[in-house]
């Protein structure tokens, strides 16, 4: 394994953050993970209750309610970057992926 490689996959762990900071991403993420399944599963359902007419209205609100799970996405983004403002250090860059 060359040098480039090793320091390539060195980078997705910052071994500089603190256990606390650790512990915060980790919930963020399981947070995260399950509001994208959950919203996956409103629109497999929505989806299968258009199938039939007398399912409609339900299936429309198995839609709304994965659009506004889709703003809390961002919501919760918002939140843990907030979240990890007190560990914030000059040399530290936010490599948090997209939960």
């Amino acid at each position: 394994m060359s040098a480039d490689s090793t320091n390539q996959q060195s980078s997705d762990l910052d071994l500089r953050i603190g256990h606390d900071e650790l512990v915060i991403r980790n919930r963020y993420e399981t947070l995260s993970i399950t509001n994208d399944f959950l919203i996956g599963v409103m629109f497999v359902v929505g989806s299968v209750l258009f199938l039939w007419p007398s399912t409609t209205t339900v299936g429309t609100c198995f839609f709304i309610v994965g659009s506004a799970q889709l703003l809390i996405r961002p919501s919760i983004r918002l939140a843990r970057r907030i979240h990890l403002q007190r560990f914030d250090s000059a040399d530290r860059t936010d490599h948090g992926g997209d939960y």
